[in-house]
């Protein structure tokens, strides 16, 4: 049983999610897999570990030893694989894909503490989301930092930070938009394969504005020059130049007072950043290390 620990954490994710479902997304195996896992332990042991619940999962009086042992070797072996890759000390770089406003603007911060955490140069791509999931198929990068799941079979998603798209001029705008406000903006728009476009466009539709009444001066590809449009576009009082955009990408420039960033009135534009990598590392210390890190960072 010892010998065979992939079980043993397939039981303390069980526990960690409260849900067979849930165990079943991270793990990124099949939900029956979870059960026949479980069932294995169970069989092994000769006693009932976990009981089904409506609202989720319990433990059994068993189970709940056996949650405190495999989380002990989970800890032990979790600290010996930091001791391996520390004999190991491989040479080679540690390739990030990242979409446009987490390579250059969430990342780059974190870039010294990545390379400490797994001892090896970590390099950045930046692309389109689509065309990094496609390098992560394709086996060019280790892991991949996207604004939007995009799902393809053969690789693993996890939920990461929560970040919000906001309106913003470099003039002052109202902070709560009116539906009606929009239409007196010139607006500069992201490129058609953009997720930032997309998801403004399905908000926009949801709320009953019409894209296709604005007026339109520029389409951009990514984010650094939308920001970069915009701080350059000249100032008119009665038409300010406006874009949507990650507050993470402005939020530099708001503090400082050089762009202002405004909501449409009672509503936020929210997505999920997420973390994706193959299923055939899932037990790569190395993936295993650089996961852990990003999902302990506050945005």
């Amino acid at each position: 049983m010892l010998k065979d620990f992939a079980k043993l954490l397939t039981f303390l994710t069980v526990v960690k999610e409260k849900s067979f479902s849930k165990a079943s997304a991270k793990l990124g195996i099949s939900q029956p897999a979870v059960t026949q896992q479980i069932k294995f332990i169970e069989d092994y042991l000769d006693t009932r570990v976990v009981e089904r619940k409506k609202n989720g999962i319990k433990l059994t009086k068993e189970g709940e030893d056996l949650y405190r042992i495999a989380t002990k070797l989970e800890k032990a072996i979790l600290s010996s694989e930091k001791d391996l890759l520390k004999i190991i000390n491989k040479e080679f770089t540690f390739v990030v894909g990242a979409s446009y406003a987490i390579g250059n603007y969430v990342l780059p911060t974190y870039l010294a503490a990545l390379k400490d955490k797994i001892n090896n140069e970590v390099h950045v791509r930046v692309a389109f989301s689509q065309d990094i999931i496609d390098q992560l198929v394709d086996k060019k990068i280790d892991i991949a930092l996207i604004e939007s799941p995009i799902f393809q079979d053969g690789i693993i998603y996890r939920e990461w930070e929560e970040d919000e798209l906001v309106i913003f001029s470099n003039q002052p705008i109202p902070k709560q938009l009116r539906k009606e406000d929009l239409y007196k903006f010139d607006w500069i728009c992201r490129d058609e394969n953009s997720h930032t476009r997309k998801l403004t466009s399905e908000v926009f539709e949801e709320i009953g504005v019409e894209c296709s009444g604005f007026s339109v001066i520029g389409v951009v590809a990514s984010s650094t020059a939308i920001k970069e449009t915009i701080i350059r576009s000249p100032k008119n009082a009665q038409r300010p130049v406006v874009s949507v955009i990650s507050r993470h990408v402005i939020q530099d420039e708001v503090e400082e007072g050089k762009l202002f960033e405004a909501r449409i009135k009672n509503y936020k534009i929210k997505r999920k950043f997420y973390i994706a990598y193959s299923k055939e590392r899932k037990h790569d210390a190395f993936i295993d290390n650089v996961v852990t890190y990003l999902l302990g960072l506050k945005l």
